[in-house]
């Protein structure tokens, strides 16, 4: 359903997606994206309001109030959706990969 949207997700938008299952502003989301990838994605201002802007037209966000100037945005269902969908896609890599490696070999 939502798949079709977003085949996959590249590194930036997993990790802000993630951290939009809260409620977030901009900045937030890139100090969280930093933490929770130990400073290995960095996620700068202007792809982040890039995503941002493309995640609000195809309602896979919200903005849900703003604050101090700062807008706080957060995952519709149809986000957390697409979120959920690509963390499966991700585990199942991430299986396919322990038997094949683990094993050290592959069926041709």
């Amino acid at each position: 359903m939502a798949r079709k949207q977003l085949q996959n997700l590249t590194e930036p938008m997993y990790y802000v997606m993630l951290s939009l299952m809260q409620p977030i502003h901009g900045y937030g989301i890139m100090k969280n994206v930093d933490k929770i990838t130990e400073g290995r994605v960095k996620v700068g201002a202007g792809t982040l309001y890039s995503l941002l802007s493309r995640f609000e037209k195809e309602e896979i966000v919200k903005k849900v109030s703003s604050e101090e100037g700062k807008k706080i945005y957060i995952l519709t269902d149809k986000g957390l959706e697409i979120l959920e969908e690509e963390h499966r896609r991700l585990k199942q890599l991430v299986k396919d990969g322990n038997v094949l490696l683990k094993e050290g070999k592959y069926e041709e």
